[in-house]
């Protein structure tokens, strides 16, 4: 069954559903906002550098870079959050969620291409396309290679 991939779910602001393809996440972690340092003069999405394994880790605040709001607006310092460790061609970065749901087998088949006229150019740059789970909502793939590979950072790394 080629078709079939493993995706780990999440939310993205108050009721949309995502998933990411297991095959690119090198880990999951909770982090505590202390732990991250924040870095001047990066987009608001960037939260900043995080120790992982030693290495510095770029941290981004995903529903913000895709128009929600942020994540982290209104948030104790000291609270912790997940973080998914996402790994492209020996590039690493984090990003943070709120409510991680399961692992899921997708049909990548049943996916459908993302158009201009269901997302804005904002959440097209970062996703493959979406899925319409059994509860007939609209789950969006992320783009892993998408994220890791933005210009964004890139010119920071």
């Amino acid at each position: 069954m080629e078709s079939q991939q493993k995706f780990l779910g999440f939310t993205l602001g108050s009721n949309d559903k995502a998933v990411i393809s297991l095959q690119h996440i090198t880990e999951v972690l909770q982090v505590s906002l202390a732990d991250i340092c924040g870095v001047p003069q990066m987009p608001s999405c960037v939260l900043g550098i995080y120790n992982w394994r030693g290495e510095m880790l770029w941290l981004v605040d995903l529903e913000e870079m895709l128009g929600y709001p942020s994540l982290v607006q209104g948030v104790n310092f000291l609270s912790k959050m997940m973080a998914v460790i996402l790994e492209i061609e020996g590039k690493n970065l984090g990003f943070l969620v709120k409510n991680l749901m399961d692992i899921e087998w997708l049909e990548t088949e049943q996916m459908k291409l993302p158009t201009s006229d269901v997302f804005s150019p904002k959440v097209s740059a970062f996703i493959q396309g979406y899925f319409i789970n059994t509860l007939e909502e609209m789950v969006f793939n992320i783009d892993a290679a998408a994220l890791v590979k933005s210009p964004m950072w890139m010119s920071q790394q």
